[in-house]
């Protein structure tokens, strides 16, 4: 039986702590920094942390598994290149999971770019839109992100956030655009406009049981293996 503990108490705390039950892992409860102790008491027994809170339980988390072979699946979002590269420090001694979003669909997503946008890139304009609930705190959503980096890894357009105002024509650029509003829980669209034609991806989420399901077959996945930053594409294999 894996331990797991989530780190966070909203809504997709409580949902990947009933899904873990569910699914028969010994779930040790919810935590974060401001109520560190199932943490601090319980590192002889954890397996796997997951954690898809906020920004700034991370470096508590990093500091609380130095040490240990606590693996972590980390699926928060707007890090800060500082904390990547501390989560990619921790991998050297820990399992570490990383992804943007873990829905299966969008792991075939950036799939599908990586031989699209090679082919395309150079006659048709590309564009980036993404739709979210009215309570997302970030934008643009770590997902567009990661799918501007699939998109563009050598870095050859200039990112575009929204335009407005008399913008002229359009250069080399990706444009990238978030939309908020209801209970939406993500839309993630890439659109190649050509001469006389549109190609356009799209991935819907319909709730957030598909990230959730994800993050535990990450769990499961990575308890296990040798220390490590993973990510959905060893998922995938």
């Amino acid at each position: 039986m894996i331990n797991v503990l989530i780190v966070g108490k909203g809504k997709m705390g409580c949902l990947l702590k009933n899904r873990a039950e569910e699914l028969g892992m010994n779930c040790l409860g919810c935590c974060d920094v401001l109520d560190p102790s199932l943490l601090e008491q319980n590192k002889d027994r954890i397996d796997v942390i997951l954690d898809f809170s906020h920004p700034d339980n991370l470096t508590w988390i990093l500091e609380q598994i130095r040490g240990t072979k606590i693996a972590l699946v980390e699926g928060t979002t707007a890090l800060s290149k500082e904390q990547k590269e501390a989560m990619e420090k921790a991998a050297e001694d820990n399992p570490v999971f990383y992804s943007a979003n873990y829905s299966y669909g969008i792991a075939v997503f950036h799939k599908i770019l990586e031989l699209a946008a090679p082919l395309l890139k150079d006659s048709f304009d590309i564009e980036i839109v993404e739709t979210h609930h009215n309570q997302k705190a970030d934008a643009p959503s770590g997902t567009a992100l990661a799918l501007l980096e699939t998109i563009d890894p050598g870095k050859e357009y200039d990112p575009v956030f929204g335009r407005e105002g008399v913008i002229g024509k359009r250069g080399r650029e990706i444009g990238i655009h978030a939309l908020r509003g209801g209970t939406v829980a993500g839309i993630h669209e890439v659109g190649f406009y050509g001469n006389d034609e549109i190609l356009e991806i799209r991935h819907t989420a319909n709730s957030r049981m598909i990230f959730v399901d994800g993050a535990l077959k990450a769990a499961r996945f990575l308890c296990g293996q040798e220390p490590g930053l993973y990510s959905m594409v060893d998922l995938l294999k």
